[in-house]
């Protein structure tokens, strides 16, 4: 039956995953100075043994200064290696890939986390100075970014190479760079954020250069045999924004470079005041993976508001994309892996410790 091609491996180089769902990125806010415990052991750990094929950290950052809050979880130091390696463990043990987003907050740096408002911390309150393509900030309560240097960005692109070189170390086997929700790289993707008049600004080429330079340095570091991912927001929700036409291109532009094995079709996030989604809606980002799998020839995870095993069955076997990630609804359910897969009449790798575990 055509829905249990969600079930089916997929590889990826030399990866393969056990199944088509993958666990989205989603921050936690619970580390300190980058460092995660034991709440990250359990959190990762349970979406492995509830049956998703690839795990994802969330946002993993590459520097002090590129932290989201001061509670994000970060790979820059060779202290936090233990954790990260302790983290991808016990994902493999439970039976999926495990996998790291990288990531620098860039103008969205120096946040409150969600819990308590989520707005700017002020330098002057402990915050630290945020950094981006031009001194546009976030929202009224983020302090204005610094605009990069040349050689400032030069130095990000050595933090990002550093992080990928860790991520090995620790023994994952996929890296995700976020270019996506407004961050560091999305703020050069989009015009938006973006007015700049050097080389990392005006055309769309110009925009994209900081991602396929990332692409470049990251994969010097990383395997030739594991596969890189590459999160866009394929639109930004507001006029003068980024476009999924734009998309289609940079995708084309990084299935080119030989280097990047899917692209994860997010959407959003580059300004706190303006971007109207007109409907959103269960599976309201799924035709931005249709649309750049289709006409950029490249691989696409679809994300957003995919709930119903049905719906992410029906993603995969129409080909609209070739993973589904899922993310609020694994954290109230990380077992729905399970559940899919009873429902949908297809068998699931669990561990044998929960082998014997009924569905309702």
């Amino acid at each position: 039956m055509a829905t249990v091609k969600l079930f089916e491996p997929i590889t990826f180089r030399s990866v393969t995953a056990r199944n088509r769902i993958a666990v989205a990125p989603m921050c936690q806010y619970s580390a300190n100075g980058g460092l995660g415990d034991d709440w990250h052991i359990q959190h990762y750990g349970a979406h492995a043994a509830g049956g998703a094929g690839i795990v994802l950290t969330e946002a993993t950052h590459v520097s002090a200064t590129g932290l989201i809050t001061p509670h994000c979880l970060g790979l820059w130091n060779p202290a936090h290696l233990h954790m990260m390696t302790r983290i991808a463990s016990i994902i493999r043990r439970c039976g999926a890939v495990p996998g790291m987003q990288l990531s620098h907050a860039g103008r969205k740096a120096s946040s409150e986390v969600p819990w308590r408002g989520g707005k700017g911390i002020a330098i002057a309150e402990g915050g630290w100075q945020p950094v981006g393509a031009s001194p546009i900030a976030f929202s009224d309560s983020h302090t204005t970014p610094h605009e990069l240097t040349i050689a400032e960005i030069a130095g990000i692109k050595a933090d990002f190479a550093a992080s990928a070189r860790l991520a090995r170390q620790a023994g994952m086997q996929v890296i995700e760079l976020h270019a996506a929700h407004g961050y560091l790289v999305h703020s050069f993707l989009s015009p938006i954020s973006n007015t700049r008049t050097d080389q990392y600004g005006g055309s769309l080429h110009g925009r994209a250069r900081l991602l396929l330079e990332l692409v470049d340095v990251v994969r010097a570091e990383w395997p030739d045999d594991l596969p890189l991912f590459v999160r866009l927001s394929c639109v930004d929700w507001m006029d003068g924004g980024l476009t999924l036409a734009d998309s289609v291109e940079v995708a084309k532009w990084l299935r080119e470079t030989g280097k990047v094995d899917l692209i994860d079709c997010s959407s959003g996030g580059v300004a706190a005041v303006g971007p109207r989604i007109p409907s959103l809606h269960p599976g309201y980002q799924v035709p931005f993976a249709e649309a750049l799998r289709r006409n950029a020839g490249i691989a696409t995870g679809a994300v957003g508001l995919i709930t119903a095993p049905t719906h992410a069955a029906e993603i995969i076997a129409n080909d609209r994309a070739d993973l589904v990630l899922l993310g609020r609804g694994l954290l109230a359910e990380p077992a729905w892996p399970h559940r899919a897969a009873h429902a949908l009449g297809a068998p699931l790798d669990l561990p044998p410790q929960y082998a014997r575990a009924t569905i309702s």
